[in-house]
């Protein structure tokens, strides 16, 4: 795993550049990345055309120089900054040595050039299996390529100067660039107050975007033109066209080849290799396909905490003795986990909530003690319906869909009629009213199922001056939107998994220089999973992901993993009340809220004063405010 960064002209060839400044200006854009890499750095340059490439390298296969990026292809045309693994490389690498390319080294990245060269870039990413972010410079043609792998599992960040595209694997790297003047993105920050995370392309910078997943933006003569080569919706699509008609042992069967293949390709590392395991389903499968292929015991790793009704670690331990696994357990406290907090914007250089990255960070940096690579179990939720919120959805959309939207509508009317006084009576019970009050008046399923999701719902009205853009919960899916599963389980995938779980992953592992692989993203398992009906992988009486359940049942026995889903969470509320209390005080401030301007600050007083009152569950919407106003306070110098 690496990162990288550069730049090049929007008007290629437009003269000259001074090749130390170009290499000052790169390397000031790579070092703040140097976590993602801190194995060595590269930067390449060409001066005629004013592209710059910035590398920082973390070694996994071929540890040696021959693997060293920027790197030029053997018939010197492209030029490549990479951060990834291809893991089929050596099956193409295979292909072109029948074609006649011979090779220096043993990397994935030599492989990946060789082939661009032979096939061209979206050909090659087609074949690939594997996650990556990448900047290609064609010199032939003066075009300057980015492109994502299918699930976004690697970040990109670009954005347009001036006079400048510059791109980098996380938003600090943007910022050193002379030309770069970040001013905070309002209607992006709308989006973080419902989502508590911002989806691509939205970003929290004026002028600055995400590359979306499978995606490849192009810079030449003409401007800039951004193409999708692989769509989640359409592999939905194809999934609900020509469905699997098979048994359920059947496609038990089918998925265990599979994952088992996945895993097998992600085991291969020149370096030391584990797993995450929480003792849930996801993490338990890939360490049980994992053991099942290795001679010697796998290390596994997991967290625990002192609160049992936050502690997997027990099933997790009899997994690993089930397994044979060569297991390591970290417990944390509370005052060690929250004195991690304040960290927290360092590396999520972007407002982000998800409160379970912080057992995540702590994780991270104790398996990067003990190795390199860490393979975890992210994304059997989206893709086998593991979330409770889908029963949970289905069955009240249900009984909503019952009623013509006319009278939900008027009950709606009706009910928000009560004066707010008689609400308050009511107490916390108020706020569960509201919502499905507010639920009632929505016109179909899928407006239905943001609500559900949403944090605050009129998040345009908290942050001042924005507007709030179109994301994956808001675009037509046409047809897909009659069926309801498949659609929660698509926009989950498009939004959720990307830029709240696998950035999540990303930037928590990255900050301890650890490389996180997730072989049930591999696409191959992604489109088998597409094409299940729901009722496949979500049984009549709530039992989620019974494609996976009945894998993991080859390996380990059912009463060990069946039981009701915990989540990998924080006792978030208990903390925010003592160990984090002074902290929660000094950045909700009225009077510091109140002199940034950007969210109302009457809202955020009356919500952190019935916190503290105990009139309602609030942890949820402050926490949201505290890590953006962590982050304000990390990076308001950045901001023009």
């Amino acid at each position: 795993m690496c990162g990288i960064a550069g730049f090049a002209p929007l008007c290629p060839g437009t003269g000259e550049r001074n090749r130390q400044d170009m290499q000052a200006i790169c390397r000031a854009m790579t070092d703040p990345l140097r976590h993602r890499g801190p194995d060595g750095s590269g930067i390449w340059t060409d001066e005629r055309f004013g592209v710059a490439f910035g590398h920082r390298r973390l070694s996994i296969l071929d540890l040696s120089p021959s693997g060293a990026q920027p790197m030029e292809s053997a018939c010197k045309r492209f030029v490549l900054t990479y951060n990834g693994e291809i893991y089929n490389h050596p099956d193409l690498r295979r292909e072109l040595e029948s074609l006649g390319h011979a090779f220096r080294g043993t990397s994935d990245t030599e492989t990946l050039l060789a082939a661009i060269a032979e096939w061209g870039l979206e050909a090659v990413l087609k074949r690939a299996i594997g996650m990556f972010a990448l900047a290609l410079w064609d010199r032939e043609n003066h075009t300057l390529q980015l492109a994502r792998d299918r699930m976004g599992i690697k970040p990109l960040f670009y954005a347009r100067t001036r006079n400048s595209l510059l791109f980098a694997s996380e938003l600090k790297g943007l910022r050193p660039h002379p030309e770069f003047s970040p001013r905070l993105n309002r209607n992006a920050l709308s989006l973080f107050f419902r989502h508590n995370y911002i989806p691509a392309p939205h970003c929290i910078y004026e002028g600055a975007r995400k590359l979306e997943p499978g995606h490849i933006l192009t810079l030449d003569s003409n401007g800039t033109h951004d193409h999708c080569w692989w769509s989640a919706a359409s592999a939905w699509e194809k999934g609900l066209a020509a469905p699997f008609s098979g048994s359920a042992d059947e496609a038990a069967e089918h998925l265990h080849r599979l994952l088992s293949d996945a895993v097998r390709l992600r085991m291969i590392s020149d370096v030391p290799l584990g797993a995450f395991l929480s003792g849930g389903i996801d993490s338990s499968t890939v360490a049980a396909l994992m053991q099942a292929q290795s001679s010697n015991p796998v290390r596994t790793f997991s967290i625990g905490f002192d609160e049992p009704e936050y502690d997997e670690s027990p099933m997790a331990r009899a997994i690993a003795q089930h397994l044979g696994t060569d297991h390591t357990e970290l417990r944390v406290t509370p005052r060690e986990m929250a004195e991690v907090i304040p960290s927290l914007p360092e590396y999520w250089d972007e407002p982000f909530a998800d409160s379970s990255q912080v057992p995540s960070l702590c994780l991270a940096r104790l398996t990067r003690q003990h190795v390199t690579v860490a393979l975890s179990g992210d994304g059997g939720d989206e893709l086998f319906m593991g979330y409770a919120r889908y029963a949970l959805a289905l069955r009240a959309w249900k009984l909503l869909g019952c009623l013509p939207l006319p009278v939900r509508r008027a009950i709606s009317r009706t009910g928000k009629a009560v004066p707010n006084r008689v609400m308050g009576l009511l107490g916390p019970l108020a706020s569960k009213i509201h919502w499905r009050l507010d639920a009632l008046a929505l016109p179909d399923f899928q407006a239905f199922y943001r609500h559900a999701l949403s944090h605050q719902k009129h998040p345009a009205d908290f942050v001042h001056g924005a507007t709030e853009p179109d994301t994956p919960f808001t675009h037509d899916y046409g047809k897909l939107t009659r069926h309801k599963g498949a659609l929660m389980t698509l926009m989950d995938t498009r939004a959720y998994l990307p830029d709240d779980i696998l950035t999540k992953v990303d930037r928590a592992t990255m900050a301890a220089s650890l490389e996180a692989r997730v072989p049930l993203l591999d696409h191959r398992v992604v489109e088998f999973a597409a094409s299940l009906p729901a009722d496949m992988k979500l049984g009549p009486d709530g039992r989620a992901k019974l494609p996976l359940r009945a894998v993991l049942a080859r390996h380990v026995p059912p009463a060990l993993f069946e039981r009701p889903k915990m989540g990998f969470s924080i006792p978030l509320e208990h903390w925010l009340r003592t160990d984090l209390r002074d902290w929660c005080e000094s950045l909700l401030d009225p009077k510091i809220i109140r002199g940034q301007g950007y969210v109302d600050v009457d809202m955020v007083a009356r919500m952190w004063r019935n916190y503290k009152n105990g009139q309602g569950n609030w942890s949820t919407y402050i926490w949201d405010t505290l890590m953006f106003q962590a982050w304000l306070d990390r990076h308001q110098k950045d901001l023009s």
